[in-house]
């Protein structure tokens, strides 16, 4: 690639990006799911629109699995163990009997409806049988549901994608011959336990080592992070274990240690995973052909119609059976399962695998998508007031975000005393910060403690303030100068700045 060809890459790829972020705030205020606008914009951006050419399944399978990859940290990582933990058995039987269960009820509508042979509806059913949990609460955050029944359809949206995957392998590589049942329930097993088992260990050695092994920058924390559940997708993919779950179980187990600077590694986590979820996006909008998707609306119309009215509310009541679960809750859950990028990536495999018809699996499965993702989207705040699930004017859940300081047009601060500075032995009423800055906390010897007046500042400490942009340079001053000569560093000529001149850095 030559300069200009680079140059022109990275100015198209800057603007897509700029444009699905635009796309993202647009999908949130109509209460739609993002993915819609980002499969519009690869649609767009495609040979049959703007000329960009892209018919790689090989390349976008590979590409969709690695995004899949870093969505799933990061889902992991900012899923709350408490929120889930007592959903885990009936989320784990959805995640594993409910896909089998609308795997075999969704082929059966396309074996009679379509006319298609058996290999080629049990691969279909299998790879629309996944939910997404980004399109389910780029809808629902906003809504005060049961926390039993958004905590259910996160874990299942986390626990589900890896016997899909399963499934779609099987059928993909032996579509002519299919292995007992049996069989395939052995695989899944296998991988299953093998790479949720990996996941879990992988993440506690990250847990272990981030918090014995002090990193030289913050910013390196969340790299680690990741880094950690990146490894543990890798190693289980690599013993032929599910890395999706082990991806999942990694960065849920980082996600709720107490590991160092945790706010940052979740905002680091929330970035890469919206970046995944654009590039993946708008990948598999260019993967496809839009003048090939008509012929798709009437077959994707047929399944998805079993899928949603069938398939998907069979398997509820059958894995949630056992857990007595209201009917009310049930048939939210039913409606609830949205489709996402799963199924579009897993449409993919049989293509790569030569599986003769896969090119019109594709196409029906993007058109699903879209389809009913724009009729089940919309509906969810109705179908949950019309359950009773949620009133006008109920109490709503406490929103807590992680310092958002861009909103209140303010900076934190993070100094630490270093041994032999002048900081240590200096109260806070000493520091005279220039205001509003104000010192919010201090870290002692891996304890919180609020700072008063008189509180005397020891070396080791971690001191976080809240300043403005306006007096965040001058407030860097003064703790440099405090630093190098004490409480009394003006009167000694000192005023904290970079050019060291004078005595002793004096200004």
């Amino acid at each position: 690639m030559t300069l200009p060809e680079l140059y022109t890459a990275l100015l198209g790829g800057g603007l897509v990006l700029l444009a699905s972020i635009a796309a993202a705030r647009i999908a949130h205020r109509a209460g739609l799911p993002s993915l819609l606008l980002f499969l519009a914009i690869g649609v767009l951006a495609g040979e049959d629109v703007l000329g960009v050419e892209f018919d790689d399944a090989q390349l976008a399978q590979s590409l969709g699995i690695a995004a899949l990859a870093v969505i799933l940290v990061e889902g992991g990582l900012t899923t709350t163990w408490a929120d889930v933990r007592r959903l885990l058995a009936p989320a784990g039987v959805l995640a594993t009997a409910g896909v089998a269960v609308s795997t075999v009820a969704t082929a059966t509508g396309a074996h009679l409806l379509l006319g298609m042979d058996w290999s080629l509806a049990l691969l279909l059913g299998a790879i629309v049988s996944s939910t997404d949990a980004a399109a389910v609460f780029a809808v629902l955050r906003s809504l005060p549901l049961p926390q039993k029944v958004t905590g259910l359809l996160e874990a299942e949206s986390g626990f589900n994608d890896a016997p899909t995957v399963i499934l779609v392998l099987v059928f993909s590589t032996a579509a002519a011959d299919l292995p007992h049942p049996v069989l395939i329930a052995g695989n899944i097993t296998y991988q299953l336990v093998a790479g949720g088992t990996l996941g879990l260990v992988l993440g506690w050695l990250g847990v272990a080592a981030l918090r014995r092994i002090a990193l030289p920058s913050t910013g390196l924390y969340p790299l680690a992070t990741a880094g950690f559940g990146i490894i543990a997708f890798a190693a289980a993919g690599a013993t032929n274990a599910s890395g999706i779950i082990a991806a999942y179980l990694s960065g849920l187990v980082l996600g709720n240690s107490r590991l160092p600077h945790r706010a940052a590694t979740r905002s680091f986590a929330e970035g890469a995973g919206w970046l995944a979820q654009i590039g993946l996006f708008v990948m598999l909008g260019l993967l496809v052909t839009p003048s090939e998707l008509p012929a798709a609306i009437l077959p994707a119309l047929g399944v998805g119609l079993v899928l949603l009215l069938a398939a998907r509310p069979a398997s509820v009541l059958i894995c949630l059976l056992p857990f007595r679960v209201p009917w009310r809750e049930q048939a939210f859950v039913s409606w609830a399962g949205l489709r996402g990028a799963v199924p579009i990536v897993l449409a993919t495999f049989p293509i790569v695998a030569g599986v003769p018809g896969a090119r019109d699996l594709l196409n029906i499965v993007f058109v699903l998508v879209v389809l009913f993702t724009l009729l089940q989207g919309p509906t969810l705040p109705a179908a949950a007031r019309w359950l009773g699930l949620t009133r006008p004017g109920a109490l709503r859940e406490v929103q807590v975000e992680t310092a958002p300081l861009d909103v209140l047009d303010a900076d934190l601060l993070t100094v630490t005393v270093p041994e032999g500075s002048r900081l240590a032995g200096v109260a806070v009423f000493e520091l005279r910060l220039p205001p509003p800055t104000v010192l919010t906390l201090i870290v002692r010897d891996g304890t919180t403690l609020a700072p008063r007046r008189d509180t005397v500042l020891r070396a080791g400490d971690e001191l976080l303030l809240i300043t403005t942009p306006a007096t965040r340079e001058a407030t860097e001053r003064r703790l440099r100068a405090i630093g190098r000569r004490g409480r009394l560093a003006h009167w000694f000529g000192e005023h904290g700045t970079l050019e060291p001149t004078g005595r002793d850095g004096a200004a």
